[in-house]
């Protein structure tokens, strides 16, 4: 079948300025881009001035958990309304993929995020994964193998180093996974277990990224100028020296260190931000080919226990009655509150469970004005009515001014780390954080609009080496997005909704037109992207 798009303004994906032109679609291929195409097709599609750009591909994602789901189109559909067509998946080390065989281990695996509930299978390892997901979901989508996952897989998710034999075996399968098409290996340093993964086993974790030349993304074992991940509390920022870390995997290699959402959590972190950017400059000097990527949002989604001792969630119900004990944690909760620089206004209830709806939505200090209490003894009856499973919306991590400082960096790539949960307050991400990105490009706040667009595709597909994907190109993969500038600029942000998003074309075929989803042909619209 061939496609004619007409009267298009063309963001080619390279950074260079539009032009005037036309499309010629060829089943899933683009023919033909030119400023006129005569040749005949059996559909033209006449855009009237409108912007096309290669389809946005989400830098940053866990929609793998999400492509073997039964039904997956609920989990896709707001990313699809905001224009993006490709996911790199599998970030902060829970793939769902990572494991041989039968694994002892796999209610492990997902780090208390995700999980295979009313999934069509589960795949361990790339080959099979894509297997079954190739023409079997909405979008494209490329994976990362987890470090997490294939430490679990191999050792359970225990506090303790891995033995020889496990960590032989859990090198193997991240190696093999790469083999397999694997985009890279991901780390996520603040999840079980690879939060107990010391630096000599993470360098040959890294290793092998180097040996395959494909990136190793980082959740860093801190984004905070305090945390649990360290014992001192004054001094050095956690957040560098998390990221000191990975200054010592990294250096004197040539690895492609992807540093995974630069966020700083609390007002109080701010400052460690220079310097961070100070380090990432002196380590691409050194040959290090760092990056990083961002969000356009200024709040993340986190457990509700954030803030909340591990100490006092191992204590019996009638221990946490304790006077010591509710005194202690009251002293520790506001010196936290304090370095970290939010507090309990900060924190938004995303949910609680079933029954608790009425919660949803609200910061705990409300809550505790509407209950008559404390806000600390809001915060523990939440976390108890949750079983300290909780989810919330918090901040500050990030200010606008940050975001447009980022979004003008040359090595920054944009991302949505965002995935629809199937209860309460969903992470504002899945609406319209790429749409954000185009807003501030075109009110000043951010790069150019060929720039930010390039961030959100053919600079994520040559990180992650999604070929014949991200540009539009004779020859590639017909993936594209059209919106309006016009309605992008006019556009109220922050809503439970995308805009200005016209039409999606995923593989040559229309998935979103004018608002409305083709359903039917979204059950295989979507292509597994093995990285060989």
């Amino acid at each position: 079948m061939k496609q004619l798009i007409k009267n298009a303004k063309i963001y080619d994906g390279t950074g260079a300025e539009p032009m005037m032109g036309e499309i010629l679609i060829e089943d899933d291929r683009i023919a033909k881009i030119a400023t006129s195409v005569d040749i005949p097709a059996d559909r033209v599609i006449d855009l009237k001035g409108k912007s096309v750009t290669s389809g946005f591909i989400d830098g940053h994602s866990h929609n793998d958990w999400f492509a073997i789901k039964n039904d997956p189109l609920p989990y896709f559909s707001p990313f699809l309304r905001q224009g993006i067509t490709t996911f790199v998946t599998g970030n902060c080390g829970v793939s769902a993929i990572g494991f041989e065989g039968e694994c002892p281990y796999r209610d492990k695996l997902g780090g208390g995020l995700f999980d295979y509930e009313d999934t069509h299978g589960v795949y361990g390892m790339p080959e099979d994964y894509f297997r079954a997901t190739d023409r079997n979901m909405p979008c494209n989508m490329a994976v990362l193998v987890g470090h997490c996952s294939a430490r679990a897989a191999v050792g359970g998710t225990e506090n303790r180093k891995l033995t020889e034999t496990e960590e032989k075996a859990m090198l193997a399968i991240l190696e093999k996974a790469l083999q397999q098409g694997a985009a890279g290996i991901s780390l996520g340093l603040m999840y079980e277990p690879g939060l107990y993964a010391d630096v000599e086993e993470l360098k040959k974790v890294a290793a092998l990224c180097v040996k395959y030349n494909k990136p190793l993304t980082v959740h860093p074992r801190a984004e905070s100028k305090v945390s649990m991940a360290y014992p001192q509390l004054f001094g050095r920022s956690h957040l560098l020296r998390a990221f000191d870390e990975l200054v010592e995997i990294s250096k004197g290699t040539h690895l492609k260190l992807q540093y995974s959402h630069a966020i700083f959590v609390g007002r109080k972190s701010f400052g460690a931000k220079e310097e961070l950017l100070r380090m990432m400059d002196q380590l691409r000097a050194e040959g290090v080919d760092v990056m990083f990527d961002i969000y356009n949002e200024c709040l993340g989604v986190s457990v509700i226990t954030v803030i909340l001792p591990a100490w006092y969630q191992g204590m019996t119900p009638a221990e946490r009655q304790k006077p010591f004990n509710r005194l202690k944690l009251a002293v520790l909760v506001k010196a936290s509150a304090k370095l970290l620089g939010f507090d309990f206004p900060d924190i938004q209830i995303a949910y609680i469970g079933p029954g608790y709806e009425k919660y949803e939505g609200k910061s705990v200090h409300d809550i505790a004005k509407e209950e008559g209490t404390s806000d600390l003894a809001a915060y523990l009856k939440l976390c108890e009515l949750s079983h300290f499973k909780g989810r919330v919306n918090m901040g500050p991590y990030s200010t606008p001014e940050i975001i447009s400082e980022f979004e003008h960096n040359p090595h920054c790539l944009y991302m949505t780390d965002a995935w629809v949960e199937k209860h309460g307050v969903q992470n504002p991400a899945i609406y319209d954080c790429y749409p954000k990105f185009l807003r501030d490009a075109m009110l000043g706040t951010g790069d150019t609009l060929p720039n930010t667009i390039r961030r959100m595709t053919g600079a994520i597909a040559d990180r992650y080496g999604l070929r014949e994907r991200g540009y539009l190109k004779e020859g590639y993969y017909a993936d594209l997005t059209v919106f309006d500038e016009d309605a992008i600029q006019s556009a109220v942000p922050d809503q439970p909704k995308s805009f200005g998003i016209e039409k999606v074309m995923i593989n040559g075929r229309m998935a979103l037109c004018d608002g409305q989803l083709d359903e039917e042909a979204l059950k295989t619209t979507g292509r597994a992207l093995p990285v060989l």
